[in-house]
């Protein structure tokens, strides 16, 4: 793939997350590359996590990937389902406060 006209942030994206933007699309039956709209990373102790806004002919969704020493998984969450996603995770937060 060719860097040349993507952005600085695009760029250094794909030059440290190769492979990391391929996701697998059901319509065509095999895998294509799609570069994210917005991107953010989360480090822990051990891991990596990957948040990507994307698109493809059904829709944006936001593509989460967990890395932990060169393995990775991944979960598709559709635009449409963020606000559902983001009031389960806060409650698990505030579940989770609860008993400290």
């Amino acid at each position: 793939m060719s860097l040349v006209g993507l952005s600085r942030s695009d760029r250094t994206w794909n030059e440290n997350n190769k492979g990391m933007n391929v996701y697998y699309d059901d319509d065509a039956g095999g895998r294509r590359d799609h570069h994210p709209l917005h991107t953010e990373k989360i480090f822990t102790d051990r891991k990596t996590f990957f948040l990507d806004l994307k698109e493809n002919d059904r829709g944006r969704f936001v593509k989460i990937t967990e890395d932990v020493k060169g393995r990775r998984d991944t979960i598709l969450v559709p635009c449409e389902a963020l606000d559902e996603f983001i009031a389960a995770l806060q409650a698990i937060r505030d579940a989770d406060d609860a008993q400290e």
